[in-house]
Formats: structure tokens, sequence, C-alpha cells
């Protein structure tokens, strides 16, 4: 056996263990932290503790990325990029002590109030964004979409396993609930999601309306009191009411470019249709 191959044969071995056992991270990082260890004159169970913490915190951050693709959110919001200021209604400490997920925990449900633009469903979003990085599975959807998915489901006979499936899910958000009035068996199926989740599993709802007018969307008083019945037993209320923050960001953009428009008029002096000077 010649010398090369007995200085290459235990790198492409260690590469191939290490791919076997699924240490990426190790595979990666092991050569760069041994001659950052030898330099700091770190022994071998310094350098292997080194080694094993960064592949715990890749394989973590890893984890986190799956739950959250897997919980399909439009977009991916935190709590430090809601302007907490602009909605003075909503009680930050509490949105702050549910983002620790012991709601999840204790399998209690969170619903969202307020008109339109102000912040429901971001507050939402960085509840599930919390939820993913605590180690939560999440699913989040629309109320108009999850009822469309369950009678595709029915029609196709398989509700009973995507009923499963939402209720094995640690927490489940239904958003925009309200904004589209939903038939009677679209209702009747929201209402056996939320049902077989009673107690189980913890749900955050978002909503434009009041509890009072949610029978003009479940379009069944009974089934609107069963509902929030079970939804409100243990549950954290979230008030957002105000202006839109959508239309307050709007206003003020258009409010930016305006002045920037003055400005630029005012500092440029040619004519817009000669470009040139006009006369004093």
């Amino acid at each position: 056996m010649s010398p090369a191959r007995d200085e290459t044969t235990p790198g492409v071995l260690l590469a191939h263990h290490l791919k076997q056992l699924k240490l990426p991270t190790v595979l990666r990082e092991y050569d760069k932290v041994a001659r950052e260890c030898a330099q700091g004159g770190l022994d071998h169970p310094r350098y292997l503790l080194r080694l094993v913490e960064l592949e715990l915190i890749d394989r973590e951050r890893r984890m986190v990325e799956r739950r959250i693709r897997a919980a399909r959110f439009p977009a991916v919001k935190s709590l430090d990029t809601f302007d907490f200021a602009a909605i003075p209604s909503l009680n930050k400490m509490l949105v702050l002590e549910l983002a620790r997920c012991g709601y999840i925990l204790s399998r209690e449900n969170v619903i969202a109030l307020g008109n339109s633009g102000t912040g429901k469903t971001h507050i939402a979003l960085a509840l599930g964004l919390a939820a993913c990085q605590k180690g939560f599975s999440v699913t989040f959807t629309t109320a108009a979409s999850l009822v469309n998915q369950l009678m595709e489901a029915r029609d196709e006979r398989r509700l009973l396993r995507l009923q499963r499936e939402l209720a094995a899910v640690k927490l489940l958000i239904v958003d925009e609930l309200g904004y589209v009035p939903l038939s009677s068996t679209g209702a009747e199926l929201l209402f056996e999601v939320f049902s077989q989740r009673y107690e189980r599993g913890s749900t955050v709802v978002t909503s434009n309306l009041p509890f009072e007018d949610w029978t003009s969307v479940l379009g069944s008083e009974r089934l609107t009191g069963a509902l929030l019945d079970r939804l409100t037993h243990h549950v954290s209320i979230l008030s957002l009411n105000g202006d839109s923050y959508r239309l307050k960001t709007s206003r003020s953009r258009r409010g930016r470019a305006e002045r920037a428009e003055q400005n630029q008029a005012t500092a440029d002096p040619h004519d817009p249709e000669t470009g040139e000077i006009p006369p004093a």
C-alpha cells in the first residue's frame, strides 16, 4: 500500500462514516476546529465538545427551518418587526408572554379580534414562528382555505385523514375568520375541527368581527354558540382596534413621495417641458 493511499484513506473513511451517521456539521467543521483547538492548546475532550455543540446548534436550526416550511406561512413575521405603538389597544405584555408558548403546553387558545389592517395576521404569524422555534408543529391557514380543504377531502373520501392531521398539530392558526361567509356544510366541518382540538391542542384564530357577529359567517346561532363555547373556554383574547396600520403606512409613504417631489421641484428651476431655466 502506497504512503499516499495511507494518508487519504482515513479522511475518506471519516467522511463516509460521518455521512452515514448524518453528522454534516462535524464533517464540515472538524478540520477547522481541530486547527483552532491546536492553536489554543485545547485537549481532545474540549475539541469533541466544540464539534458536538456545533452539530447540535446546526441540527436545531435545520429542524426549525423544517417546521417553518411545514407550517406553510404566507410570510415569516416576528414580533421584532411589529409596531405596538401603532395599536395601543393591544396588550403588548400579553403578546410577549404568549410568544413564550406556555399556552401551547396548556392547550389553550388565542383569539385576535380587530378591524382590517391592524396587524392580526402579523401577530398570528409571529406566534406561529415562536412556536416553531420552541419545537412545536404548526399549521397556518385561512378559514376559507381550510373549509375548502375540508370540503375537497370529504368529496374525495379522505376527510378522516385530514381531520386526524389537523387534530395532531400542536398549534393550528386559522386566519381571517369572518371575511367570507361559510356554507352550512363548511361551517359544520370547521366546527368539527375546532371541536376535535378542544383541550387537545392550541388554536389561534383571527377575525375582523366581534363575537356577536360570528353568526353572520357561520349561519347558525346554535353552531356559533357551540363553537365559541369551545374556543373561549381556555383563551387569551387580543384586541387590535384602531386605524388600519396598512392604510396609515400607505398614506405615510405617499406623503413622503409627495414631499420629495415638491422638494425636487423647488431645488430644480428647469422648465419640465423645455428643460430650460425660466426667466426671473
